[in-house]
């Protein structure tokens, strides 16, 4: 009986899935004909009632519009148009109604009505699109913005191959600036932001406030696949209800959530190879022997390779020896440098040819009507390119997000965000390394002749020298209430959280070097001693809260008079704990920690800070049949960082827009759609001191290290606190900007303009000088003004020939800065002084390179270019004499007397701009992203740029520096090394004499200006009729590319994004990476 029970259980599984049933089975089942016809028929009657409705969802212009939501409406049943907008869904008994939903488009409802087939066109909907602008404390309509905003969506982030969200917005957004930091290309280095230039010179900060989700945050650790659009607050007026937390900008940035309809899996991912970029090509050994002689016989010194060591290098390059180096002459330590004949390029050996890294994501998103859901997850395992470094970064990051309706009154959030940042790499690896790399000799050898790295080689420290390891966690949690009590009102309250966790371990071990006999002997690790061990702890804990009131309400009178009210109340509290601590003397490298080390000095260091702020905000929104727009903001802001009387502050705005085209008189419709006039006013304070408490000084206490013993011991001492200021208060910041926005050709082209005026006045900035009687420093005080000015223009184009559909969008964005206000009573040109132009460079004008004696001679006859060095010739500069005094000099360096020097450039990036193309073609897309800057000096200095550059240890020989001055007299010209070179670009190279063709000039200022191919993709999503027979919304393949061109007048030595703005100012810094990848994105 239990064996036929379950036979006929198995025989309607297989009746139901249409598979084969056997007569023996039909026996043994126990069921009857009749029985077999009827559960037959009821199965063949429940198909039927499952009706495949397909078609296809198209715009107004006839393209495909993939992406599109379709629903059953008052069920979770729906699905996805495919990249050529077709869809197939499953209607049960072919009745109800499909709704079709895009964004940025009228929403569609169809009555299936048994049909089988629906093909709908979705209209334009521009209401739609400006509602999804998100501003400060809500959303707005574009078309009613009145305040300087820009906004781009996760399209802009989707496959790109970069680490963090900056290195994609940079050139995307016009005013959003992007600058790299500390070591360059460095996996861990984070990028820095500003709105529309520094703002402040003072003891404070330049960058903006930063909003994930309405939440403080940090840009660089958020996975950017996470992001749905990122949005930009320019002026006061748009950022003026974030008050002194927003001075000079907001980004906000909004992460995706949950739509209703069905689950929805999404996963990407993403491989990459990356080769370092920019890399200089060095001198073969022997080409660099023969420079570094000449450049020892220009100096009046002998040759710093003997002609033994000579014929060893040729021998050696043409493979008759087999060793890169001999003994010394005590035989016990082998020759490094002018003894030895190696012949490395030192850059190939220290960089990787090519280096792996792969990201993936995956999210999960869905839900009814009255809730909604996103959960995602992210990897990032990011190889570096040292070949001995062992650098390597990694990201985890998961998020959660609900949104509920509890009732028609009232809704809740909740959403939580973690990320994990773990980065390695050698101690060793510091700003030191990059420039000895620069400065290695291609005789050095990678290894000597017993096979042990070579001491110079620094392989050794690399390899062996210590760790540092960081890691970072953030964790982000957010609740919010959203009550609804009647039509147009809202009441919001939100509580948000983040804890921020810092970890670093750092360890200094033993390195050797090896002699003649193999016998190891210790060698210095980073800028310490030989045989120096050292480990060192620090962890850091950041609590972060924040919570919101605030309420809104919308009404309208006549159908004419629309307002906006919001008021409410922020608070936000940080609180910072540190503690770290280090100890020399380690038991054995295999365990480095505090405890297995066995000096009994410990140095320790920690502190306990916080700061907070409150601040109660308002606007008023009003317009007139969105024709004419007002807008009024208020915050009363009070911050810990000052004292009691100086803690409050007041910072309104004000902004108005005319919307030209909605006028009853407007009859240039069919050309012009949007003509927007706006102009705005505004004033905020500035509290992002880089110091806790800047009112505050602190009394320097010391344990244990008195000048003098008491009772054989040093005692513990303490000083006299500084002088306090009470006098210390706000920066405050102005800001007015006016601009249009314009569509035109059915908004196809779209055009909006800035032009903008910032003015910081009161930063912090230098004390009087007072009588040295008085016994202590004095306190900086308010009394330092500046002013930015600067234009945006952002135009779009968006069109289709047939089935190719394609976008154009150009960015070009300007800003300056100059101080107007300075207490520089001397006028000293290397300080601020009035009227200076942030990047202002000043140097001495080049008449040229002297090609004879005779033409130096003369040029001598008339100034005197003795103060600059001696023993001047054919191969050395002329200088111009600005100020006719017959001297060459930079007189007493101020304004009043600058000598011979003058503003010959100007290291501010200026004319910021991008240009995007986009394309779609029957499943094809591509995108072209180009980025750059219009105009950029810079002034090269150290031995990366000049080859010899003084002393023969701080000297280079790269290929680019054999372009310097030979006439016949040239020792490598005899020898027959090089060709005489009259007409170079480099002066002859000079060992001996104090850098004198070296000056800051204007022959050597370098043009920074580039155009860089950043970023190309090419993407095939296959055909949704063959996708939805794997049960498979979407597939897309891609490969991509970064940084694959860049164009550029700068010497090719230097990279011109990075060049002059980290590390050691001249080049010698991590290289930026040419990244290619290929990835998959899938959706279910």
């Amino acid at each position: 009986m239990k064996n036929s029970t379950k036979l006929s259980a198995l025989l309607l599984m297989a009746l139901a899935v249409g598979g084969p049933v056997s007569s023996r089975a039909l026996a043994d089942s126990g069921l009857r004909p009749e029985q077999l016809v009827r559960l037959n028929e009821g199965l063949v009657n429940a198909d039927w009632q499952a009706t495949a409705v397909q078609g296809k969802v198209t715009g107004t212009r006839g393209e495909a519009l993939p992406g599109v939501t379709v629903v059953l409406k008052g069920t979770s049943t729906g699905t996805t148009t495919g990249v050529d907008g077709s869809f197939s869904l499953n209607v049960p008994n072919g009745t109800g109604t499909l709704v079709f939903s895009y964004i940025g488009y009228v929403a569609q409802e169809v009555s299936v009505d048994g049909k089988t087939s629906i093909n709908i066109t979705l209209q334009e909907d521009t209401k739609a699109l400006d509602e999804v602008v998100v501003v400060g404390y809500g959303e707005q309509k574009k078309a009613n913005l009145t305040g300087s905003v820009s906004t781009v969506s996760s399209e802009v982030l989707e496959s790109r191959p970069v680490q963090n969200v900056g290195q994609a917005l940079q050139g995307v957004m016009p005013g959003l600036n992007l600058q790299t930091t500390g070591l360059g290309g460095e996996l861990n280095q984070p990028l820095n932001f500003n709105i529309r230039g520094a703002g402040t010179i003072g003891n404070t900060s330049s960058s903006p406030l930063v909003l994930i989700d309405g939440m403080e945050g940090n840009l660089n650790a958020i996975n950017p696949q996470d992001i749905e659009s990122v949005t930009v607050l320019k002026d006061a007026a748009a950022s003026s209800i974030y008050g002194s937390r927003a001075p000079f900008g907001v980004i906000l940035v909004t992460t995706k959530s949950g739509k209703a309809g069905k689950n929805r899996v999404s996963y990407s991912n993403n491989f990459r190879i990356s080769d370092p970029m920019g890399l200089p090509t060095m001198m073969d050994s022997y080409t660099f022997a023969m420079y570094f002689n000449e450049a020892a016989a220009n100096g009046g010194e002998s040759p710093k390779f003997s002609q033994e060591v000579l014929d060893r290098i040729q021998q050696y390059q043409r493979g008759e020896i087999d060793y890169a180096t001999v003994p010394n002459a005590n035989g016990d330590r082998y020759e490094y440098y002018t003894g030895s004949h190696g012949n490395t390029d030192w850059f190939k050996e220290q960089y990787k040819d090519n280096s792996f890294s792969q990201e993936h994501n995956v999210s999960l998103n869905g839900g009814t009507e009255n809730t909604q859901y996103y959960v995602s997850g992210g990897y990032l395992d990011q190889g570096g390119l040292t070949r001995h470094g062992g650098d390597e970064f990694q990201r985890y990051s998961f998020s959660g997000k609900i949104d509920a309706k509890i009732s028609e009154l009232a809704k809740f959030n909740y959403s939580a965000r973690y990320v994990r940042q773990d980065f390695t790499k050698a101690t060793h690896l510091t700003d030191l390394f990059y420039h000895n790399v620069a400065r290695r000799w291609p005789t050095v050898p990678v290894t000597d002749p017993n096979g042990h790295w070579s001491d110079p080689s620094e392989i050794a420290q690399l390899r062996e020298g210590g760790r540092l390891n960081t890691q970072e966690d953030w964790l982000y949690q957010q609740a919010q209430l959203t009550l609804t009590p009647a039509k147009g009102w809202n009441i919001i309250a939100n509580g948000n959280y983040r804890i921020r966790n810092y970890n670093n371990h750092n360890d200094v071990l033993p390195a050797y070097g090896y002699d003649v006999a193999g016998e190891a002997y210790a060698i210095p690790v980073g800028w310490n001693s030989a045989g120096y061990t050292y480990v060192y702890e620090y962890a850091l804990k950041e609590d972060y809260f924040s919570s919101n009131i605030y309420s809104d309400y919308s009404f309208s009178f006549n159908d004419s008079h629309n307002f906006k009210v919001l008021g409410g109340f922020n608070s936000e509290l940080t609180k910072y704990r540190d503690l770290g601590g280090s100890r020399t003397g380690l038991i054995t490298p295999l365990l480095p920690t505090i405890n297995t080390a066995t000096n009994d000095s410990r140095a320790t260091a920690g502190g306990y800070q916080h700061w907070a702020i409150a601040g109660f905000f308002g606007r008023l929104n009003y317009n007139f049949k969105e024709r004419y727009l007002l807008e009024l903001n208020g915050r009363y802001d009070g911050s810990s960082r000052f004292i009691r009387d100086k803690r409050w502050n007041f910072f309104p705005s004000v902004s108005a827009g005319w919307n030209v085209a909605n006028e009853d008189f407007w009859t240039f419709d069919h050309l012009i759609q949007t003509f927007k006039i706006r102009g705005s006013y505004g004033e905020l304070g500035n509290q992002q001191t880089n110091n806790w408490y800047p009112f505050y000084t602190l009394q320097p206490v010391s344990v244990g290290t008195g000048g003098w013993l008491l009772n054989g011991q040093k005692p513990n001492t303490a000083g006299a606190p500084g002088i306090v200021s009470t006098l210390l208060t706000w920066e405050r910041v102005t800001s007015w900007n006016a601009g249009f926005d314009v569509a035109l050709l059915n908004n196809r082209l779209n055009v909006n303009f800035d032009y903008f005026q910032r003015k910081t006045f009161d930063m912090v900035g230098p004390a009087p000088e007072l009588p040295v009687i008085l016994g202590t420093g004095v306190p900086q005080i308010n009394n330092t003004d500046m002013e930015s000015k600067g234009f945006e223009i952002e135009a779009s184009w968006q069109d289709n020939i047939g089935e190719f559909n394609y976008g154009v969008r150009a960015v070009l964005a300007d800003d300056y800065q100059v101080v107007t206000k300075y207490p520089n009573v001397t006028g000293n040109i290397s300080q601020y002084y009035n009227g200076r132009k942030f990047g202002e460079i000043w140097g001495y004008t080049t008449v040229g390179i002297a090609k004879t004696q005779a033409e130096m001679d003369a040029h001598l006859e008339k100034v005197d270019q003795s103060s600059m060095g001696s023993n001047w010739g054919p191969g050395d500069i002329m200088y111009a004499d600005l100020n006719g005094d017959g001297k060459i000099n930079g007189g007493a360096g101020t304004l009043d007397d600058p000598g011979d020097r003058s503003i010959i450039g100007n290291s501010a990036m200026r004319y910021r701009y991008s240009l995007d193309l986009t394309g779609d073609w029957k499943g094809f897309d591509v995108r072209v992203f180009f980025q750059g800057v219009g105009k950029r000096d810079y002034m090269p200095n150290g031995p990366y740029f000049w080859g010899v550059n003084g002393g023969m240890w701080q000297s280079a020989g790269f290929m680019e520096h054999m372009d310097f001055f030979r006439d016949e007299n040239s020792p490598m010209v005899q020898a027959g090394v090089a060709g005489v070179n009259l007409d170079s670009y480099f002066p002859a190279p000079d060992f001996g004499y104090g850098g004198k063709n070296q000056q800051t000039q204007t022959r050597y200022l370098q043009n920074g200006a580039y155009l860089r191919l950043k970023n190309v993709q090419l993407g095939y999503s296959l055909p949704a009729s063959l996708t939805s027979k794997i049960g498979v919304d979407r597939v897309r393949l891609y490969v991509s590319g970064e940084n694959l061109l860049t164009f550029t007048d700068m010497i090719d030595i230097f990279d011109p994004e990075s060049v002059g703005l980290n590390g050691w100012n001249d080049g010698k810094t991590y290289p930026y990476a040419r990244v290619l990848s290929f990835g998959l994105n899938l959706n279910f």
